[in-house]
């Protein structure tokens, strides 16, 4: 008995980590970018170039590994009778506040899942936005402890929890029977992907592992700081540790803070993006993985976060908000990456807008 629960508590989670570290290493040498076996503000941002939110021809791909986690999470939340259709949360907020998490993740080049897989790679410029993340969720955490909150979802007919789902097979359709009606990156990250049914199934078994060890790397720091409970967090460690073995093992691993795939060294704002990231994923009450996991499970409030997050990718390639990676010119020289004003603007106002957000929706005091 004991064991039992020992696994339902700790060893799911730990499985979960080293399954996701397995597929994050099997796609990258399947064809994905380097360091980026999945990333969810990255293909998020790449649907949305698919489908011409966007104009950046670099990153314009419908990747399956999102779906495959929505319907991972859909199908086993279903088999396991936990599949409700609840919405009602606050959703113009959580629309906003997905869209200030995406370019936040943007301006840093990657998720908190992406994160954790560059830190597995050796990447040091990750270490100032694991930094930043840790932060973010430190402030997130103060405003729930004053009682934060955006409200109680309550229950919705089914078609409500079904959209997400929906969305993702028709995207799956789209890019399997009529992909002429998408657009397809030639060049740059959109053009480095696996074999869809390759990054389709590697997305359902993640999907399907996360929705059972709800799997969450900002709920796993504020675990940790406000329960003294690192059980989530164990799973991003399980995740770090297996890419680090996997490259280690495969010859990838390189431990340096220059020359990293599609990464860049302006490290007070990989910094301040990924705070940006952290207090917005508290506020949200789970990571853009997360999110995904709970839209699958039913949430309509997640999945309007969702269609934020895309929509702020759109916004963060349309308005020239994301970072850019450093690169090498033709006459050898170094070129460091970043960010332009407007990125920096769009992070400063973004911590203004989770200000307001945050204090508004705390509880009123008493009229004496």
């Amino acid at each position: 008995m004991k064991q039992q629960t020992w696994f339902r508590e700790h060893g799911m989670i730990l499985l979960t980590g080293v399954i996701v570290g397995i597929a994050a290493i099997v796609l990258t040498a399947c064809g994905n970018p380097k360091n980026m076996g999945f990333c969810i503000a990255c293909f998020e941002r790449d649907i949305a170039g698919a489908l011409g939110l966007h104009s950046a021809d670099k990153v314009q791909y419908i990747r399956p590994e999102i779906i495959g986690i929505v319907l991972g999470a859909a199908i086993t939340a279903a088999a396991a009778k936990e599949f409700r259709a609840k919405a009602g949360s606050s959703p113009a907020c959580r629309f906003v506040l997905g869209m200030f998490v995406m370019i936040g993740a943007l301006v840093f080049l990657g998720c908190p899942l992406r994160m954790v897989i560059r830190l597995g790679g050796g990447d040091l410029t990750a270490v100032s936005a694991l930094l930043g993340f840790v932060v973010g969720i430190l402030a997130g955490v103060v405003f729930l402890r004053k009682g934060f909150s955006l409200g109680r979802a309550y229950p919705v007919p089914q078609g409500e929890g079904l959209i997400l789902p929906g969305v993702m097979v028709v995207l799956l359709m789209l890019l399997v029977a009529v992909p002429g009606v998408l657009r397809f990156s030639e060049a740059g990250p959109g053009s480095m992907r696996a074999f869809w049914v390759i990054s389709l199934l590697a997305g359902l078994a993640v999907g399907a592992l996360a929705q059972r060890s709800r799997l969450c790397m900002a709920g796993g720091i504020r675990d940790a700081f406000m329960l003294h409970d690192f059980t989530l967090l164990s799973g991003f460690l399980a995740i770090w540790i297996t890419i680090t073995i996997g490259n280690l093992i495969l010859g990838n691993y390189d431990l340096s803070a220059v020359s990293q795939p599609i990464a860049h060294s302006q490290h007070l704002w990989s910094f301040l993006g990924m705070a940006l990231a952290g207090w917005g994923s508290i506020l949200l009450g789970g990571c853009p993985l997360r999110q995904l996991i709970l839209a699958g499970e039913g949430n309509g409030d997640s999945a309007v976060t969702v269609f934020g997050m895309i929509v702020g990718a759109a916004v963060s390639h349309n308005f020239g908000l994301a970072g850019a990676a450093d690169s090498v010119a033709e006459n050898g020289t170094y070129v460091v990456g970043g960010i332009g004003k407007a990125g920096m603007i769009a992070v400063v106002f973004g911590f203004v807008v989770l200000l307001v957000i945050s204090l508004t929706h705390l509880p009123r005091k008493e009229q004496a």
